[in-house]
């Protein structure tokens, strides 16, 4: 527990130190050659992971039958595909109470309950019900999916707020949101050293506490909001996720024996990738709503000129001389990107007090919790019957 904080913090640092980079290469070719770059850099760098794992990792694994969970996996892919699905096209392709979003919606809640009860009858689940009844690991998972909501909502739309409403550079504004990578695993890496005088939980709530700030600081940027001012609230909001993201997943790691430490941490993985997938739709559906609102209040000379989008308006101001664009469409599409991009950060604030109420309900002390019992009750017959042989 005192090493894993310095260890996570070190694989904080390499990622935090590429995020860095990537976006103003990135920025780079977006603005002087292709965007279809990013994509042949992958190639020598993912070259050179295969060769360094190829050639340095050794380990000694314990081969063991197992029953993948095939139908499991592919009905919680559905299920949770298409809520997705239906939140990025409700209200945009669709009406919310159009045929076509009450099906995918029903749809969707039918697969996730056919996964609930394939998880019951499973011999080796996927995701295992169990992370469910227990209220620790429960609110661990829910203030990641809050952790989730947080990057994906700043990470997608500080850019956005860069390019479009300060009218930076894509360079200038990769570096806007870098600062946010650059706090994020400083935090990460001093984290142990907090939690193992004040918890888990108390270190984690300082982090949702600096999220808040960052949410008020965003929510109070004017429409000429100085760039340094967004990059200031880009580096609280990486202090804060830094304290809040590896205090909960060391603190859930710690709590379980070996054999359940990957289930708790692919589950508590889970539940922040699905809140940024859901939350790129929920952010997405918000911004581009609020846009549209706006424009539909536009004036008649330049009602014609207006894109659909938050990304086609953000396209349409980083060409530089606003081809086909009159100043006043320019102005007018600036303050539409201002006013979706603003209830994008109030909505990250309110995610991040959330967050910090769950935290305030999961248990204080992160005791080790007795699971042997429970896996072994899910486990079939003759799988139980080798466990008893092997402990005699």
């Amino acid at each position: 527990v005192e090493e894993r904080a310095r260890i996570q913090g070190w694989l904080s640092s390499v990622w935090g130190i590429s995020a860095i980079i990537g976006p103003a290469i990135g920025g780079f070719f977006s603005e002087y050659a292709s965007w279809r770059w990013i994509f042949y850099i992958n190639v020598p760098l993912g070259a050179a992971a295969l060769f360094v794992i190829i050639r340095y990792l050794h380990e000694s694994v314990e081969r063991r039958g197992h029953r993948i969970d095939f139908l499991g996996t592919g009905l919680l892919a559905g299920g949770f595909g298409l809520l997705i699905l239906g939140l990025l096209n409700g209200g945009v392709r669709w009406a919310w109470s159009s045929g076509a979003s009450i099906a995918v919606f029903a749809l969707s809640l039918a697969l996730i309950a056919g996964f609930l009860l394939q998880e019951r009858r499973a011999p080796e689940p996927a995701l295992p019900l169990w992370i469910f009844r227990r209220r620790l690991l429960v609110g661990a998972n829910l203030s990641s999916a809050a952790l989730g909501l947080l990057s994906i909502g700043l990470t997608t739309f500080l850019p956005t707020f860069a390019q479009g409403v300060l009218d930076t550079g894509a360079v200038l504004a990769g570096f806007v949101l870098a600062a946010m990578s650059i706090t994020w695993p400083l935090a990460s890496t001093f984290s142990g050293r907090i939690y193992l005088r004040i918890g888990f939980r108390d270190t984690a709530l300082i982090g949702t506490g600096l999220c808040v700030l960052s949410g008020v600081i965003f929510s109070a940027l004017p429409r000429s909001a100085p760039v340094w001012a967004a990059a200031a609230g880009s580096l609280v909001m990486g202090a804060g996720l830094g304290l809040f993201s590896t205090p909960v997943l060391v603190g859930i790691q710690s709590v379980v024996g070996w054999s359940g430490r990957g289930v708790v941490t692919g589950a508590n993985m889970f539940t922040r990738q699905l809140g940024q997938a859901i939350g790129a739709a929920i952010f997405g559906t918000i911004a581009n709503s609020s846009l549209l609102a706006w424009f539909g209040h536009a004036p008649h000379s330049i009602a014609a000129q207006l894109p659909h989008s938050v990304d086609a308006a953000s396209k349409a101001l980083g060409r530089g001389a606003h081809a086909g664009l009159s100043p006043a469409a320019v102005e007018f599409i600036r303050e539409g990107l201002y006013f979706a991009t603003h209830r994008v950060f109030v909505c990250l604030a309110i995610i991040a007090v959330a967050a910090v109420f769950i935290l305030l309900l999961t248990p204080r002390e992160f005791k080790p919790l007795r699971l042997g019992e429970e896996v072994e009750r899910r486990r079939p017959d003759a799988a139980r019957g080798r466990s008893e042989l092997e402990r005699a």
